[in-house]
């Protein structure tokens, strides 16, 4: 007997026991096995394990073991593997050495986990040859009789067993691996003398044998059982006795009863019920221990579940409610909330009406989900919102054949399902975003789905029967028409949705958000309350967006931050309120995000205001023209698109036609323009700049300054006419909210002076043009004769010259070194790669 590493860390086994020679995975948790792991790390990762006492109960995994607790023999092992957390516990890979009695066992209080010193237990081998080598064979006879009775393949394990000729090692093998009382195995592991433990596990063993031969006996009784159950010949009272077990057939009568009661209920249509009542047939022909079963099981229990004739219960449509219900959620929006109205108002003049398939179009945050909701409320409906953004498989739509394995309906019949009625309000969110791969194309699978004529007989896959659609009142959002295709979005109405004005934006914070916000960061009201001129600062310079889900989250962060000021008064009992001023919003958020363009006090010649168009508003850009000696090129920087290019170019042409009447006297070719637009590092593109370009030019060209104060857009053409452009409405309060109160429009934009708010056009001055010579007698005061296309005949001799040589068949002399330069744009073609702001 011989002492092993000195004192090492114990760590109690609970439900096993490790044999010298032998490998185990055990699971610790408990906090003083955890102790004795992180004490062997340091002591050469080796331990002592040993079986703890069972008690009259199973010990609880969080009981702690003390020094009497456990065996005083047990395992000098090694840590071969450490994994996991201490939240989750650990997971050890233990190799038995050794085995040893542990002898001084205490507790260590201070570091909390037990200690002993080990003493190995060497085997006391009083056999002969003969005799040990007689046990050896039988211990593996009766191994292998073992494992043929076992499940599964033992062919490796069989092979061991073959080429062990140690005794020892073969007994701590078989012990740790047949199923007996634990306490067996811990009186094994304590015998010293060799031939009493051989002959002690081979008793073990035959027991073992013999019960699981029994128990292999009575599994294959019960298989020939079942299988005789399974039979077709099985007698009718037989039959009803296995579905009480099997189906879960009650007093309330059989599966096929129940089912029937529920289509009654249902008011299945008859072709329904035809189909439903077959499948029920099939279902008890086939019996219940078909795999099929299951399937046809759920299949009823959808037709039986689904609002065929369940309606919202019909109640006139009071159109005044449904104002105040609209007005109450969404601010502004009058153009939406009217068509809404009037879709309402169709609905009750006709109570079948097919009504039309809205899209609410617009970016991100302003409420277009939200609205679909009010409508439902406005209706007193049931609500759905299925999102189809991401959806590559128009099985999502159409459902999945019942044929594949774990086969679903599809979104549309599982929401109907859900809400147990056939006309809810109905909400695809983001159709605009479905993509397109090999399971199939969604957006075609939408279009039975959407189209009024058609989904009165929507068929689903799953379901394979029709279903009537034409009850439910479906909307869809998306951000931009880019994605959606055309035969889907023939199929809808657009309602277009623009972003909210910094107007519209103060209300729904004032209204809306800030007691939102208020209630969900823990404010009673009065405890706090945010300026006006803090709001409009949040709005202005810390926001730029369409929508207000940023300024929400801003709001929500500015009242985070006085959140401690808050407490102090509630402690102090003060029952003033925290006010929060601009130059709080600073002081929280940090400095401002975003500059707000303004005009400029005077605007030097070549200087032009002119109004963009941004997918989160508008807002107002500067024109600059400069001239310089050169040879008649056009330069333009400012990261412009093709569209604004092409814009410069026809301004200069106009101009360059017609030079005398504007009173110009200079050699165009003597001379570059070079035209800019801030910010560079901004893509701009668009024909709605063309009346500022121009204007830049002959700003520049006849010295006449355009007033900081006026600011314009549209679209020109070579005959001199000023064409409509798109988003009048932010461009106007664009202008409005930069200080500007003069704005020259397009003629035909007249039409879109009602989308503005009338607050803003009541102190704007709005002045529409038509032609070119409107806009330079108003802005520039310059008298200019009709513009009519020029023709070679009415231009100077000296141009017609230059023509002739150009279209001479045979020059004659040496190539001529006067001839127009290639303009920047046509020697270095640039692709717009994005618009970030976009001239309309």
């Amino acid at each position: 007997m011989t002492s092993m590493h000195g004192r090492l860390p114990v760590l109690p086994l609970r439900n096993a026991v490790l044999f010298p020679g032998l490998t185990q995975v055990v699971k610790v948790g408990r906090e003083r096995s955890v102790s004795a792991l992180k004490e062997a790390e340091k002591r050469g990762f080796w331990i002592i394990t040993t079986q703890q006492i069972p008690q009259d109960d199973a010990i609880p995994a969080e009981k702690p073991i003390g020094a009497d607790g456990v065996h005083t023999v047990g395992t000098l092992c090694r840590i071969d593997s450490l994994k996991g957390k201490p939240e989750n516990g650990y997971q050890v890979v233990l190799r038995g050495f050794a085995r040893v009695r542990l002898e001084d066992l205490k507790l260590l209080e201070s570091e909390n986990f037990l200690e002993a010193f080990g003493q190995q237990l060497d085997d006391v081998n009083d056999m002969n040859e003969q005799t040990e080598k007689a046990l050896l064979d039988s211990l593996r006879q009766l191994g292998k009789d073992i494992l043929k009775v076992l499940p599964g393949n033992t062919d490796q394990l069989n092979e061991m067993l073959n080429g062990i000729d140690d005794l020892s090692y073969l007994t701590a093998l078989c012990a740790g691996n047949i199923d007996v009382d634990l306490k067996e195995k811990q009186k094994i592991l304590e015998m010293t003398n060799l031939r009493e433990r051989a002959l002690h596990l081979l008793n073990l063993m035959k027991s073992f044998k013999e019960s699981l031969e029994l128990q292999a006996e009575i599994r294959n009784k019960l298989s020939q059982k079942l299988g005789q159950q399974q039979r077709q010949s099985i007698l009718r009272e037989h039959m009803k006795a296995i579905r009480e077990e099997l189906d879960g057939s009650s007093e309330d009568g059989t599966f096929e009863e129940k089912m029937q009661k529920k289509f009654d209920e249902a008011g299945l249509p008859d072709e329904v019920r035809k189909v439903a009542e077959s499948e029920l047939r099939r279902l008890t022909e086939i019996g219940p221990q078909s795999p099929e079963s299951h399937v046809i099981r759920n299949y009823l229990e959808l037709i039986a579940a689904l609002p065929w004739s369940k309606s919202a219960v019909e109640t006139d449509i009071d159109l005044e409610a449904a104002r105040r219900i609209l007005d109450a959620d969404h601010y502004g929006m009058e153009q939406v909330k009217k068509r809404i109205v009037q879709q309402l108002a169709v609905m009750k003049l006709r109570k079948n009406a097919k009504g039309s398939i809205l899209l609410f179009l617009g970016p991100p945050g302003i409420g277009k989900t939200s609205l679909a909701s009010s409508i439902a409320k406005a209706l007193g409906r049931k609500f759905i919102r299925v999102s189809v953004g991401g959806v590559r498989d128009d099985a999502e739509i159409r459902g999945h054949r019942r044929t594949y394995v774990g086969a679903l309906p599809g979104r549309v019949i599982a929401g109907l399902k859900r809400v147990q009625e056939n006309n809810p309000v109905f909400l695809l969110d983001e159709i605009d975003k479905m993509g397109r791969g090999y399971q199939g194309d969604p957006a075609a699978a939408l279009l039975e789905v959407l189209d009024p004529e058609q989904n009165a007989n929507f068929t689903d896959h799953y379901l394979e029967v029709p279903f009537d659609l034409s009850k439910v009142m479906f909307i869809a959002t998306a951000n931009q028409l880019d994605g959606i295709p055309a035969p889907l979005l023939d199929r809808m109405e657009i309602i277009d949705m623009t972003g909210y004005t910094l107007a519209e934006k103060f209300h729904i914070a004032k209204n809306h958000l800030i007691p939102k916000q208020m209630e969900e960061q823990g404010f009673k009201p009065g405890t706090a309350i945010l300026e006006d001129d803090a709001l409009t600062r949040l709005i202005s310079s810390y926001t730029r967006e369409a929508g207000v889900r940023e300024l929400d989250r801003k709001v929500a962060a500015v009242l985070r931050g006085v959140s401690e000021k808050v407490v102090a008064k509630i402690e102090k009992n003060e029952t003033d309120p925290v006010r929060i001023k601009s130059f709080d919003i600073e002081e929280i958020l940090g400095p401002d995000r975003y500059l707000t363009e303004e005009a400029l006090e005077a605007n030097p010649p070549g200087v032009v205001t002119g109004l963009a168009w941004t997918p989160v508003g508008g807002d107002i850009l500067f024109v600059e023209t400069t001239a310089m000696p050169g040879r008649g090129d056009l330069i333009l920087t400012g990261k412009l698109g093709d569209v604004m290019r092409e814009s410069a170019q026809i301004a200069q042409s106009l101009i360059r036609s017609h030079l005398k009447d504007l009173g110009l006297n200079l050699e165009w070719r003597k001379y570059d323009l070079h035209l800019h637009v801030p910010a560079g590092a901004t893509p701009k593109d668009g024909p709605s700049a063309g009346v500022s370009i121009l204007s830049s030019m002959i700003s520049l060209l006849t010295g006449r300054p355009v007033s900081s104060k006026l600011a314009m857009t549209g679209e020109i053409t070579l005959r001199g006419a000023i064409t409509p452009v798109g988003g009048i409405k932010e461009k106007v309060i664009a202008a409005h909210r930069a200080g500007i109160r003069t704005v020259v429009l397009p003629e035909r934009n007249r039409r879109d002076l009602r989308e503005i708010p009338q607050d803003v056009v009541s102190e704007m001055e709005i002045h529409f043009v038509a032609r070119v010579e409107e806009l330079l007698k108003l802005v520039f005061d310059l008298d200019l004769k009709p513009i009519e296309t020029q023709f070679l005949l009415d231009l100077p001799l000296t141009v017609k010259a230059e023509y002739a040589d150009l279209e001479s068949v045979e020059p004659k002399g040496p190539p001529r070194t006067d001839m127009p330069r290639p303009t920047t744009e046509e020697a270095f073609p640039e692709s717009n790669d994005g618009v970030q702001a976009e001239q309309e």
